[in-house]
């Protein structure tokens, strides 16, 4: 009698097999080539690595065990640990919105730069010509000679009339790209050149490349590339934008602890993040179990009711639970601060008070986090011994000493793991800031986006991304030292969890 475990493993058809891994091979080096062609080097590197990782791993017999992991390392690899290893390697250049380009570039676009004789300047019209166009400038009555538009290309102006076949305005636009790349020569020998969408006229370049390294300006003075600051700059030392990337090493961590309006808000930050964090987890933690303690008493009635209603929270999105809180915080027209108006006569300021603004948060977060532990109370509640609370009670304990010496103790251990779970968590929560405060109100006499509800999070967003500067590489060295703290504080918990698991074990073996 065969057996499934008796049938042999065979393998698909080895040139099959070798087909398709070479056709996938072929399509990743391809797609590598691609994004080498569009100055993206970074990712074509990426992908060449791993159409050779597909090739040798698929293609040889000997590595069969690895195509099984292979997928999840590589998915690892390039959507987890290469976004981490980039906003590190970020973190010590000068990368921002003034830094965004190469050096070529850079020199590109000021070489490009030109300011319009207003005296030359005049309207302008296309003309098709079959396969060609001709410039007509109905002002002086000039026509050129025809010109295909695909590229640069010089035209002579000629005294002529209107000719038939204008084109659009719209259509004319289509032609923009050929039109910046065409010179006419006037009559007189004046050259010009296209202006705007709508005239042509004479262009003075700003900038004139004079050397390697150096720019002559239109009044004389001369520009030199710095390439410790990625900065062109004049002989008063003034910067002339935009600048290029170049690598500055430790520059922005000293920024960030030598510069006192980046230092004091970060610490400042740093933190209210610690205590929004444990904040958060506590009074969760509190509210979800003293809810959950009530619905286990066994006199109370509408227990299914007051579930449902209790649990309403987690069952709303919490984006939308957000944004319904930010219109009830409202001070002007809110719903809390009418009630409060006309109980007490107050009309606090949520927004525009750094203190009050955190503990609207505090509510706002406690209100998403509480049905989530009062859930894993009710079911770790269940797991506690009914004998021993009975013991206690009939030594005399009171309801609430067994609760703390009996019950607690109990549902602690297997809490623990989801409560540093939580802390993380609040840790990185971006969404709420961002939707309830946008970490608003700031703090004053920063350099940089900082308000008294950011947490880290969010203050490197916008750092990063809601700002006129938007310094990405000051934001990367404020994520590498997030990522530090994060982690020291992911293994010291890793420590104390297995401490006190092996202090468990020792009770149970004793």
């Amino acid at each position: 009698m065969t057996t499934a475990t008796d049938t042999p493993v065979t393998e698909g058809s080895p040139i099959t097999r070798l087909i398709i891994v070479g056709a996938v091979t072929i399509a990743l080096l391809f797609a590598a080539f691609f994004l080498y062609q569009i100055a993206q080097p970074i990712f074509g590197v990426i992908m060449l690595a791993l159409a050779t990782g597909f090739a040798i791993i698929f293609g040889a017999n000997r590595y069969y065990g690895a195509r099984f992991i292979f997928p999840g390392v590589s998915a690892v690899l390039i959507f987890i640990a290469f976004p981490v290893v980039y906003t590190i390697y970020i973190g010590f250049t000068n990368y921002s919105s003034f830094n965004l380009l190469t050096y070529d570039r850079t020199v590109e676009v000021l070489t490009s730069r030109g300011s319009v004789d207003p005296d030359t300047e005049q309207p302008f019209a296309v003309a098709r010509d079959g396969d060609q166009f001709r410039i007509w400038l109905p002002e002086s009555g000039l026509l050129s000679d025809p010109v295909a538009l695909d590229g640069e290309s010089e035209a002579t102006l000629l005294p002529a009339d209107e000719p038939a076949d204008l084109l659009e305005r719209r259509d004319a636009i289509q032609l923009r790209a050929g039109l910046q790349a065409l010179t006419l020569t006037t009559p007189d020998g004046t050259i010009i050149q296209n202006a705007s969408l709508r005239t042509f006229g004479t262009v003075t370049p700003d900038y004139v490349q004079t050397g390697p390294d150096t720019l002559t300006r239109f009044d004389g003075a001369v520009l030199t590339a710095n390439h410790e600051i990625g900065f062109f700059v004049d002989e008063n030392g003034d910067q002339v934008p935009p600048g290029w990337r170049v690598g500055i090493g430790w520059d922005n961590f000293e920024r960030i602890f030598t510069s006192e309006g980046i230092r004091g808000p970060m610490v400042s930050i740093f933190i209210w993040t610690f205590v929004f964090a444990i904040a958060s987890v506590v009074l969760t933690f509190a509210l979800g179990l003293t809810l959950a303690v009530i619905l286990q008493w066994p006199h109370l009635r509408f227990k299914a009711v007051y579930r449902i209603l209790l649990i309403l929270p987690y069952a709303v999105p919490a984006f939308i639970s957000i944004l319904v809180f930010k219109g009830l915080f409202n001070q002007n027209f809110g719903e809390i601060n009418l009630i409060l108006e006309a109980l007490f006569g107050v009309r606090p300021s949520w927004f525009t008070d750094g203190n009050l603004a955190r503990v609207m948060v505090l509510i706002v977060n406690t209100w998403l986090g509480y049905p989530y532990m009062m859930l894993l109370a009710m079911g770790f509640l269940q797991a506690v011994p009914e004998d021993h609370k009975k013991a206690a009670a009939l030594e005399g304990a009171s309801p609430l000493r067994v609760f703390f010496t009996i019950t607690l103790p109990q549902i602690i251990p297997p809490f623990l793991p989801l409560l540093i779970a939580s802390f993380a968590f609040n840790f990185n929560n971006m969404v709420l800031i961002f939707l309830l405060t946008r970490g608003l109100p700031d703090i004053p006499g920063t350099v940089i986006p900082a308000g008294e509800t950011d947490i880290l999070a969010s203050f490197t967003y916008r750092l990063a991304f809601d700002n006129a500067g938007q310094q990405f590489g000051l934001a990367g060295a404020i994520t590498l030292l997030i990522f530090l703290v994060v982690a020291a504080i992911s293994y010291a918990n890793f420590v104390a969890m297995r401490r006190a698991a092996q202090k468990r074990s020792g009770r149970v073996s004793a």
